[in-house]
């Protein structure tokens, strides 16, 4: 996709830009895939905000996607591109020839009319979807699984690609998009091409309205606030606060240890992200 500016016809507009949707090809999405969301603006269960700044934003239906591309040897036709709201990415919906109709994310490249499949031993082709140890070294990918049958969790935003390093015994070494080189098992799939809408990053708001329209509310500075409501709240003049950011209840903002022990641990990364 292009990017659209328009002329400054306000204070908003001066600054704002547009995608032109040009890939595009249908505006009314598959009814069948469509689910309505309940908005909880960053609640619990229990009502009380554990993620601060959200809440308000449009009306949207989630598209259901199929991110585990099971449907092994059972070609389908590529039906329309189509605009997400609840992702960065396009969506392509699938018509297989047995009738059944499925939303992918949509790779660059992918039209209207061609064909693809997801199943061991097949092209390597745009949009295909196989195991690791199927793809040669080098091809970008994305929707990448971390164990088998899970579905893709990994690369799935706008413009993301990763890569086949070098296959090792079981193992497949692959570098993501943030630099870090992983070990994923040989048998996890993951779908051939670059992720669509490569110029989502180039997008100016402009305004802080079009913030709202995403559901995100303002977001105020903690040493802006009384000492009763933020840790860094309070002091005379513009205080700095006194001691390292931080959320409301205390958690450290900036360098804090979050990360929960889990399968996905530190013995299958290679090469972490953080340059040290």
């Amino acid at each position: 996709m292009g990017v659209k500016k328009y002329k400054p016809t306000s204070a908003g507009r001066r600054h704002g830009s547009v995608l032109d949707f040009k890939e595009i090809t249908s505006v009314k999405p598959e009814k069948s895939l469509l689910l309505t969301l309940k908005k909880k603006s960053g609640r619990n269960s229990d009502g009380k905000i554990t993620s601060r700044h959200r809440g308000g934003g449009n009306k949207r239906h989630y598209r259901i996607i199929d991110f585990k591309r099971r449907k092994d040897n059972v070609p389908a036709r590529v039906a329309s591109i189509e605009y997400d709201p609840y992702r960065s990415a396009n969506i392509a919906l699938l018509n297989y020839v047995d009738g059944e109709k499925r939303y992918i994310i949509a790779p660059n490249g992918l039209e209207v009319g061609e064909s693809v499949m997801s199943g061991e031993k097949i092209e390597s082709k745009i949009a295909n979807c196989m195991p690791l140890k199927d793809i040669p070294a080098g091809v970008p990918i994305h929707n990448v699984e971390l164990q088998v049958g899970q579905g893709g969790i990994l690369v799935r935003s706008a413009g993301n690609a990763a890569r086949i390093l070098a296959k090792e015994g079981n193992y497949a070494n692959v570098v993501l998009p943030s630099g870090e080189v992983r070990k994923i098992f040989h048998n996890c799939r993951a779908t051939i091409g670059r992720i669509s809408n490569t110029d989502h990053m180039n997008i100016s708001l402009g305004k802080a309205g079009r913030k709202r329209w995403k559901g995100r509310r303002p977001h105020v500075r903690g040493t802006a606030m009384n000492p009763v409501a933020h840790p860094l709240g309070g002091g005379e003049g513009r205080s700095h606060g006194g001691r390292h950011p931080c959320s409301p209840t205390g958690k450290l903002a900036k360098g804090g240890r979050t990360r929960k022990k889990s399968a996905y641990s530190d013995k299958y990364i290679v090469r972490k992200r953080h340059k040290k």
